[in-house]
């Protein structure tokens, strides 16, 4: 299970709040968005193949498209390197997008990843959460503390998302892992955190931060 402190996030703005459109990747004229990207050559070739069927995953029901890098100044770099991270949202210029072979090349963890790529920040910081989840601050260590900070977040007119794969687990840093550190309200019994694939709500808002409109499949 993929926890957090996964997000690079860029100083000058929050992900789903940006001035002029800019963290969001731009449109070609055919009306997709386009990610340029680069795949490290120190993935095997099935590694390679795991991570592009995410993309493609996400291609299949979305107007993003990721392509691979020509030229473009701005593209994701997608890397071997410690831990599973990604900036949220375009940066600029080269942004790096860790995939370590040691627990991060799954479906599920590379979508989620990929989705901070587009914009988009973990379900359980987002600005209403206090009304569908209680956080359980005496069980998250200090210095963990600040992957359960709310952030100032566009939640663009869509539900709250248990099911959401941006989603904590439920005992995601615990102190005690036979306790919470997020419990659902008001039914304590819901499931949270699944890394298995993009929920149908995941999917709408990434149609709906990018404007898909006639461009997608319908899923």
């Amino acid at each position: 299970m993929l926890m957090e402190g996964d997000m690079a996030l860029p100083k000058t703005r929050n992900a789903m709040k940006c001035l002029n459109d800019y963290c969001k990747w731009p449109k070609s004229p055919s009306g997709q968005v386009e990610v340029p990207y680069i795949i490290a050559s120190d993935y095997y070739d099935d590694e390679k193949a795991v991570i592009k069927n995410a993309m493609k995953s996400i291609a299949a029901k979305t107007c993003v498209r990721f392509v691979p890098r020509t030229n473009q100044v701005d593209y994701i770099s997608v890397e071997n390197v410690v831990g599973c991270s990604s900036t949220v949202g375009r940066s600029g210029g080269k942004q790096q997008l860790a995939l370590s072979v040691d627990g991060c090349v799954s479906h599920g963890i590379i979508e989620h990843e990929l989705i901070h790529c587009l914009g988009f920040h973990h379900e359980h910081t987002r600005s209403d959460r206090d009304q569908y989840v209680r956080i359980n601050w005496d069980n998250i260590p200090q210095e963990s503390a600040y992957n359960f900070q709310k952030k100032d977040t566009n939640n663009l007119n869509t539900p709250y998302d248990y099911n959401s794969i941006m989603h904590y687990g439920r005992t995601a840093f615990a102190i005690k892992f036979d306790k919470d550190t997020i419990t659902p309200i008001p039914d304590s019994s819901v499931q949270i955190g699944q890394r298995n694939e993009m929920s149908n709500t995941d999917i709408l808002r990434i149609n709906k931060l990018y404007e898909c409109g006639e461009h997608v499949i319908h899923i």
